[in-house]
This record gives structure tokens, C-alpha cells and sequence, in this order.
């Protein structure tokens, strides 16, 4: 498939197709537990079938699993059987660690697993594109680091933070080219960690790393979806758009409209329905709602195409996800 060429056709499309970030939820679909999906690649590629079955999204996207990178590297995971897997602790304190970190090979902890399911996913999804999740430099060389500690090391330590992530970018760029040989259409990358960077260091601690792993992986057939939903990215825009990315996903920090206005015409943006306050814990009414105001905002920007703010969370109640489609089919009807 030509991405670049279904890019632009979903920008030339009148009535563009959500596209949420919706793969955990297939738990209840399937009566599974978080922990038993993020430990099977046929139960990932089942769920995300399940999903393409039940609702017409504009791609799949895979797991939003943001701690299998960094377990490869050797950092503790601690699971659950109802939230997603989170990093604890960390595994890079001084410039030595970082210096003697090592780079892992893609048989790694949890890593085939995830490939094997785009794999998978690919011989059962025909109908649309299938992007994988990862997680992007910044973020991952966090969670090697500590979050917080991470943040303060870009004025302290600068120097073992490029070292961490000249590491991890590495290994990105591997890990990435191994999902488009397992077919994958493309990546959703998600650098959420760098949004609360000011905007100041994050050309220096993410967009520069970001942008070499879009040029050493995006092809005409294989795209790069940046994602970022920390608070600070209206003040981001121009290094965010330097990455290259084909496209770009926001989070609900920040009213979508104020930043659809800062994208340019020719680049497609996705946003920004609440996944914790609407969907997971809203009502089926509040999520239509929701869906349509954002749409009621955005739409007048040709380039806008309807989505969750993040990751919907695995025991988000399908009424309310099915609602989020509803109320995205329902603004089309009373606009045409």
C-alpha cells in the first residue's frame, strides 16, 4: 500500500473515518486480563481483529504498551491484570551506567511477541492499514532514567542524557524497520514525556532524535504518526513539525481547535476526545457529546481527523466507546 497516497486521500476525504487509539479494551471482548494480552501475540492480534470487526476505524492500531522498550533494556515492569504494564524505578543513574547500557537485540524480553503480532494481525486485518505502537526516544530514555530525574537531567547531565538516547534511538530505528518487515504500515509513535519539556530544550532532548528515526524509517509505504499529549505542545508546534512525521496525534491537554490552527493545511492532525474523564469513566450521552463538540470546532480544518486524546484504557465501557462512533457518524449526518 502506498501510504503516502492514503494519507492524501483521507485529507481529501469529505467525511474522514475516526481513528482512535483503540486496542486494550479488546480484553473484555475476549474475557482476558491486561496481563494475559501484553504476554500473547495471538491474543493481541485477536483483540485488534475484534476491534476492526466491530467498528470502522481508518487504520488499526496496536498495543500502546509503553514498557516493553524499555524492559528490553533491562528496566523492571511491574503488571497488572486491569492497567497497562508501567516501568518502576530506574536502570540509568550516572554517566557510567549510561556508558556501559546496552543495546538490545530485537529477541529480547516481551519484543517478539509484540512484532510477532503486527505479523499476526496483518494475515486477519485486510480492509485497512495496521499501525504498531511504540514509544518514542525522549520517553524511553525517561523511563531508563527515572521520569522525574529525566527532566532534570537535561539541565545537570545533559551529556548522559544524549548518551541514553543515542542508545535508544538506535535501537528505535532496529526495532521499528522490524515491525515494517513484519508488515506493519506504519508506526504510532508516542513521545508524551517531551510535552513537558519547555520548548527550549525539546529540539535539543526529543525533535532532533525523533526526526532521525523518521528519516531512517519512513517510506512512501510506511509512515510515522507522532504522538504527543503533554501540556506544552502549543508551545512546541514548530520543533513537533520538524520531526517530518506524516502525520500528528494530540492529546487532551490542549483544546485541539487552538492547535489545529498552528498545523499546517497540507498536514493531516488527529485529536483529542478525553480517554480517562469521557470515555473510560464518562457516559455513552457525555462521549457523544464530547465527540461532536471537538468535531463541531475541528472539522472546518480539512486536515482533521476525529480520535482519542491517548490511549483508551483497557476497562473503558464499550457503550461509551461505541458512543465516541456514534456521536463521529451522527455530526457527519447533521452537517451535510
Amino acid at each position: 500500500m502506498n501510504m503516502k497516497s492514503w494519507l492524501e486521500e483521507v485529507k481529501n476525504s469529505k467525511e474522514k473515518t475516526p481513528m482512535p487509539i483503540l486496542s486494550f479494551p479488546c480484553v473484555s471482548l475476549m474475557g482476558v486480563s491486561v496481563g494475559e494480552l501484553t504476554s500473547s501475540s495471538e491474543l493481541q492480534a485477536k483483540g485488534m481483529h475484534l476491534i476492526a470487526q466491530r467498528h470502522k476505524t481508518l487504520a488499526s492500531v496496536s498495543m500502546m504498551d509503553l514498557s516493553v522498550e524499555a524492559e528490553a533494556f533491562g528496566a523492571q515492569v511491574r503488571f497488572s491484570d486491569d492497567e497497562v504494564p508501567t516501568i518502576v524505578g530506574a536502570l540509568v543513574t550516572c554517566q557510567e551506567e549510561a556508558d556501559e547500557l546496552s543495546i538490545p537485540s530485537l529477541d529480547t524480553a516481551r519484543l517478539p511477541i509484540y512484532l510477532q503480532s503486527i505479523k499476526k494481525a496483518k494475515e486477519l486485518i485486510v480492509d485497512r492499514p495496521v499501525f504498531a505502537g511504540v514509544i518514542g526516544p525522549f520517553s524511553l530514555a525517561g523511563r531508563l532514567m527515572d521520569v522525574s530525574e529525566a527532566m532534570v537531567n537535561c539541565y545537570v547531565e545533559p551529556d548522559m542524557v544524549h548518551t541514553v538516547l543515542d542508545k535508544v534511538t538506535t535501537f528505535l530505528i532496529d526495532y521499528i524497520n522490524e515491525y515494517k518487515k513484519m508488515g506493519a504500515n506504519g508506526v504510532v509513535m508516542a513521545e508524551p514525556l517531551a510535552g513537558m519539556l519547555s520548548p527550549s530544550l525539546v529540539d535539543e532532548f526529543s525533535s532532533e532524535y525523533v526526526k532521525r528515526i523518521v528519516e531512517a524509517v519512513q517510506t512512501d509505504d510506511f509512515l510515522v504518526i507522532y504522538h504527543n499529549c503533554g501540556d506544552n505542545i502549543l508551545l512546541m508546534v514548530d520543533s513537533i513539525l520538524s520531526t517530518g512525521s506524516a502525520a500528528y496525534h494530540f492529546g487532551n491537554a490542549v483544546k485541539m481547535s487552538d492547535m489545529m490552527a498552528k498545523i499546517p493545511a497540507d498536514v493531516v492532525a488527529m485529536g483529542n476526545v478525553d480517554p480517562a474523564s469521557q470515555i473510560r469513566n464518562g457516559t455513552k450521552e457525555s462521549v457523544k457529546n464530547a465527540t461532536k463538540e471537538i468535531m463541531s470546532e475541528c472539522c472546518k480544518f480539512d486536515n482533521f481527523v476525529i480520535s482519542s486524546g491517548c490511549d483508551i484504557p483497557p476497562a473503558s465501557p464499550w457503550e461509551n466507546i461505541d458512543a465516541f462512533f456514534e456521536g463521529a457518524k451522527e455530526f457527519y449526518n447533521e452537517n451535510k
